[in-house]
């Protein structure tokens, strides 16, 4: 099947072709045709299959008939919300929106936290037909009466897994209370628990169900490894991965935001060029380290699972999960990464014991054995763990050697002469002195010299 039979209009091809697209992938030849006829949708397809623009092509030829060059804010009012959780992805999905549409003159704009709110209200101001955008952010634009929704024909949830737990819940509730009642509602995401399922159901009529692999799949072209290996040599066998398999681009996964900041230094101090990109990093140190990796500039990007969602890599040949997600979920879309759009790649994880119960829900929600290595030479044991006093106070046979780094003990305090003050000290400093005076009469009085 080729776009062309899909029905779309003839600049969407072009676009495409520009692109170096022919084909469609399995969940675009499902998606597109019931958006085109106007049903609401709830797709699950495996990441990197091409879903977004599985919603934007369908979309963008709806919204055609209202594309227009007028420099009049009127003219250009909000006709189609697109709801991200992250803003990689609100970036990502309107760079996709520009991309596809741009044979057609409908504007596109995105509006996300970390960056200045002001030149978002001028562009709302101006008009916007297309709008991407973070649910914190855009309540932000609704309270200051930046942006109006009377117009609005599409809502669409992208991850929508992410949108619509517990974090985000009530902030989309807010939202789709100021939408039209008569719109289109799509809703995409690779992972869909039967929650999420009996709450999206709210908000669509009559949605035709789009999946294209078993729920919760990893996609075939994706390999995964796991390493056992002890906790605390978990930096020195990412190093060796890295070193002895020579891999150029990286994207590894920590937990957490303090984690990710602590494992890319000590990767730069091991003289690897890395990066890290957690939520505690502006906007603007985001984008540049993403830029950079993407042109190899950075070697190893350390995220949090803010990049699990939105990023688009081409070519990127691995996924390292330095800490196993608790969320089973998290992994699918980490390794969602690699293996996009037909490509290969790999996954590697570095499983440690306390890891073991993360790895048996990955396995059983993906349905799927891992391969299980090991590292021998990477177990390491850590350093005996000294009790206070024998820190503090060493035996007489190493009391010249400080305990816990092996070199020659050095006080922070300079060490002071005891003062003589007590009473046993005081007793005898005067028993001696009243033996000198007593010898000193029997003594002859000492001779005096010669005149």
């Amino acid at each position: 099947m080729q776009f062309s039979d899909l029905g779309l209009t003839p600049e969407l091809l072009k676009a495409i072709e520009e692109q170096g697209y022919s084909e469609p992938t399995p969940v675009q030849r499902k998606a597109i045709p019931p958006i085109l006829l106007g049903r609401d949708v709830m797709a699950a397809a495996q990441t990197g299959t091409g879903k977004t623009a599985s919603f934007t092509l369908p979309m963008l030829q709806r919204l055609k008939g209202h594309a227009n060059t007028s420099v009049s804010p009127a003219r250009h009012p909000v006709r189609a919300l697109i709801l991200a959780p992250t803003r990689e992805l609100a970036a990502q999905v309107e760079e996709s929106a520009r991309t596809y549409g741009k044979h057609i003159p409908l504007r596109v704009a995105s509006v996300f936290g970390g960056v200045p709110i002001d030149p978002q209200i001028a562009a709302l101001r101006a008009g916007v037909e297309i709008l991407v955008a973070t649910p914190g952010r855009l309540l932000d634009h609704i309270q200051s009466k930046a942006v109006m929704f009377h117009a609005v024909e599409f809502l669409v949830l992208d991850e929508a897994d992410r949108m619509l737990d517990m974090g985000f819940l009530p902030d989309i509730k807010r939202i789709i209370a100021m939408l039209p009642p008569k719109r289109q509602t799509l809703l995409f995401s690779a992972t869909y628990s039967d929650e999420i399922r009996k709450l999206a159901g709210q908000w669509l009529h009559d949605p035709a169900q789009v999946e294209v692999a078993p729920r919760n799949a990893v996609t075939e072209t994706v390999t995964h490894t796991v390493y056992k290996v002890d906790s605390r040599a978990k930096r020195d066998a990412l190093v060796r991965l890295l070193r002895d398999r020579d891999m150029k681009q990286v994207l590894v996964f920590c937990n957490t935001k303090i984690g990710a900041n602590r494992l890319a230094y000590r990767l730069q101090k091991d003289d690897l060029n890395a990066a890290a990109i957690h939520s505690d990093r502006t906007q603007a140190e985001r984008m540049q380290a993403l830029a950079e990796f993407k042109e190899g500039k950075v070697r190893i990007l350390v995220a949090t699972d803010i990049a699990a969602r939105g990023l688009d890599i081409e070519q990127l040949p691995f996924v390292v999960n330095f800490d196993v997600p608790s969320n089973p979920e998290d992994y699918v879309h980490r390794i969602g990464r690699t293996g996009r759009a037909g490509l290969t790649g790999e996954a590697i994880s570095l499983v440690a014991s306390e890891d073991r119960e993360y790895l048996a829900a990955v396995e059983k929600l993906i349905k799927k054995k891992l391969r299980v290595c090991d590292m021998p030479a990477l177990e390491r044991a850590a350093p005996k763990k000294m009790e206070r006093a024998e820190r503090t106070r060493p035996d007489a046979a190493s009391r010249d050697i400080d305990p816990l780094f092996h070199q020659p003990y050095v006080s922070a305090v300079p060490s002071k002469p005891k003062p003589a003050s007590d009473s046993k000290a005081l007793g005898t400093v005067t028993k001696r002195k009243k033996e000198k005076q007593i010898a000193a009469l029997f003594l002859p009085p000492a001779s005096k010299p010669d005149a």
